[in-house]
């Protein structure tokens, strides 16, 4: 199976998020390349934050670079266009700025390789990515950055590709249980759809809520939810139907919600997506079993599994052995070793 047949038609903004550094989602992205030069499709790509160097900044390790082809078209900054080799037409110069200069669209002319680095802001990266559609890709690429997941956030991107691998552990069974995990997070349920406007406006308001069975809102005096698990829990009674925390979910809000009240079992915690909860997987099935239902107000659709059984420390896994073992937990969703040719 190719990763163009996991895009199909129907998705224009496609992001590629790394679970760790080295777990091949640069290999995916040039996968993704090639495969789309074979078909003669023009795509779009950007980056959430910077990829593209040969040496990781902060591990030191060599790193796949990122080969353009003729005529794609790349979102990056003034300041990384020169240190890539391919020859690129200057489209449109958008005004958003960034530490390493302003970014810029751009057409390549003659193939070589560059460097990616989009806008800061994921208001600015969407419309950075509507308007290298415009401009003639038929789909745009997000490549992700290092604990940025938020490049997977539906505001950003239709759909989704995970890219795990050996650099999460030595030992094939954790890297199994966090991919699951991630999976598990990004795969959360949606809130029913007559809830969504109402609990839309105070997400964007950035206000911790609780909405009752009859649709009234009460605002919860705090900032954010961090680290004030037990106001939270004040907060709730027989009426409450929803719990909205804009921000981050952590173990300890959790933690402090569940000692505090019993009331948290007739309640959904609603987050914005799966991105926003960090949460270990050990801890988060406690607090399954303890009754905790999270739901979001965006889903993720996760169209995709690419995996690395080698690692940049030197150890790796058997790659049939790894492959066989992640799509015996993931069913649903296809799990692709790309140097294994797709398999």
């Amino acid at each position: 199976m190719s990763l163009l047949h996991l895009i199909g038609d129907e998705h224009k903004i496609i992001s590629i998020v790394g679970m760790r550094k080295n777990s091949g989602k640069t290999v995916t992205l040039n996968q993704l390349i090639s495969e789309a030069m074979e078909e003669g499709i023009q795509i779009g790509m950007t980056s959430i934050g910077r990829d593209g160097e040969s040496l990781d900044l902060v591990t030191d390790t060599e790193k796949p670079r990122i080969f353009a082809e003729e005529n794609t078209i790349v979102a990056t900054t003034t300041g990384l266009l020169p240190l890539g080799d391919a020859g690129m037409e200057i489209l449109k110069v958008t005004g958003f700025r960034t530490p390493l200069g302003d970014v810029i669209i751009g057409r390549v002319k003659s193939p070589g390789y560059i460097q990616l680095a989009g806008p800061q802001s994921l208001k600015d990266i969407r419309q950075v990515c509507d308007d290298m559609l415009l401009l003639g890709a038929k789909f745009v690429v997000i490549d992700g950055a290092l604990d940025r997941k938020s490049s997977a956030a539906p505001t950003i991107s239709d759909a989704t590709i995970l890219s795990t691998g050996a650099a999460i552990s030595r030992d094939i069974n954790r890297v199994i249980e966090e991919t699951l995990h991630t999976v598990s997070l990004l795969s959360l349920p949606q809130v029913d759809e007559e809830d969504c406007c109402l609990l839309e406006e105070l997400l964007e308001a950035n206000r911790p809520a609780v909405v009752t069975r009859y649709g009234e809102v009460r605002d919860i005096n705090l900032e954010t939810a961090l680290g004030a698990g037990h106001t939270l829990a004040e907060s709730l009674d027989d009426e409450a139907r929803y719990l909205l925390i804009p921000g981050s979910l952590v173990r300890g809000t959790l933690d402090d919600l569940t000692r505090s009240t019993r009331a948290y079992k007739d309640v959904d915690i609603v987050v914005a997506d799966g991105t926003k909860i960090f949460i270990p997987p050990r801890e988060y099935l406690r607090f399954q079993r303890m009754g905790v239902r999270i739901r979001v107000l965006h889903k993720i659709r996760l169209i995709g599994i690419t995996i690395n059984p080698y690692s940049p420390q030197g150890y790796y896994f058997e790659p049939c052995e790894f492959l066989k073992k992640m799509r015996g937990y993931i069913k649903d969703i296809p799990v692709l070793d790309l140097m294994l040719g797709g398999e």
